[in-house]
């Protein structure tokens, strides 16, 4: 991969790119309270309050008061027995699966899932199947090469990055064993989907007891980490089990009291969700009465694939001369010459949404959406 240029974020929905001031549609900052007042007031406050750093474990000198109020708020935030914090998103499914090691006969992963969720099955010490993306149908196949008497654990994304679709959660708990697990890497998910925003299971409409979800606080929250959800036990198991969370230095005091106001904006703030969804469907329905073939996704992402170069240098020209960032991707588990996409925001206005949908209208040639 080569490394990009690096851009600056000028204000909640743009980025200066090479002495220009540009739309941005892309990162995951999806209701952009990174740059909110009170998550920035928060950050402050707590470097001043607080410090920096605890420098040290929480499993030996590192705890902190402020830990146990962030994790009580997530807990309610997601209605979850419990929270546990980690230093990153991408560490939670591995500090999971330390725990669990042992656990399983088999682990059945979704193969289009997050590199981290790859990575986790790799460390529980069973044999690994891997199923086609958000198939119900491959899964139980997948469970049915497993033979009777597996005890087995799903590891999916939630809602996918890639092209904001979401895994078939109902699907997979009717076809599992009742003993049987799904670890869901929720970290687009979560504050995202669901009637009050607590992700994917919300949005599928399951219960959470045979569920394990992982979120990351920089993005539907705006700040930094990670965070696990679960039962006590499974929290309990973690801190007797897990090398990583036990060897780690926690999250930083000051992104952790910004965290805890990035939760509790998005809590007290409902009409961030609804406006999040508001402008992601205006902007679908109207590519689709332009005659694009969205296919119907529940997270505010649209994914766009070039057939060749020549239609990438296109698309990227009529994007710079609108004013709009190019959000060209190439990324692990994605299409070998990259593709495009375009996340919606809460905070994008109407004209900047109206002037990205008359250029993809003009400029798109192949759209794809699962």
């Amino acid at each position: 991969m080569t490394e990009p240029e690096p851009l600056q974020q000028i204000d909640r929905t743009c980025v200066r790119y090479r002495q220009r001031k540009l739309a941005y549609f892309s990162g995951c900052d999806y209701f952009r309270l990174a740059s909110h007042p009170r998550v920035k007031a928060a950050l402050r406050a707590g470097l001043n309050k607080f410090g920096l750093n605890v420098a040290a474990s929480r499993m030996t000198t590192g705890n902190h008061v402020l830990y146990g109020e962030l994790e009580t708020e997530l807990a309610d935030f997601f209605a979850a027995e419990s929270a546990l914090l980690v230093p990153t998103g991408y560490a939670t499914n591995l500090v999971v699966a330390q725990a669990l090691k042992g656990n399983f006969s088999h682990a059945l992963l979704d193969d289009d899932a997050h590199p981290s969720v790859a990575d986790a099955a790799r460390l529980l010490d069973c044999p690994v199947l891997q199923f086609k993306s958000r198939d119900a149908k491959a899964l139980a196949l997948a469970i049915h090469r497993c033979g009777p008497g597996s005890k087995l654990l799903v590891l999916t994304d939630g809602m996918f990055a890639r092209d904001g679709a979401a895994a078939p959660l109902a699907e997979y708990l009717e076809l599992l064993p009742k003993d049987a697990l799904i670890l869901v890497d929720d970290a687009h998910g979560a504050g995202v989907l669901g009637r009050t925003g607590k992700g994917t299971p919300e949005h599928e409409g399951v219960s959470r007891r045979r569920i394990i979800q992982t979120v990351t606080l920089s993005k539907a929250f705006g700040a930094y980490g990670g965070a696990i959800l679960g039962s006590a036990r499974l929290r309990q198991r973690i801190l007797d089990r897990s090398q990583m969370f036990v060897g780690s230095t926690p999250l930083p005091l000051p992104l952790a009291n910004a965290a805890l106001a990035g939760v509790k904006t998005l809590k007290a703030n409902p009409a961030l969700r609804r406006r999040l969804l508001a402008n992601a469907a205006h902007v679908k329905s109207s590519l689709r009465e332009a005659g694009l073939p969205l296919t119907e996704t529940p997270g505010p992402i649209m994914l766009l694939i070039p057939r060749n170069a020549i239609e990438t240098a296109r698309l990227e020209r009529a994007l710079l001369t609108a004013g709009i960032y190019p959000p060209f991707l190439k990324y692990p588990g994605g299409p070998e010459h990259g593709y495009f996409r375009f996340a919606i925001s809460s905070e994008h206005t109407r004209p900047q949404l109206d002037t990205l949908v008359k250029v993809l209208c003009r400029h798109a040639i192949a759209w794809i959406a699962s």
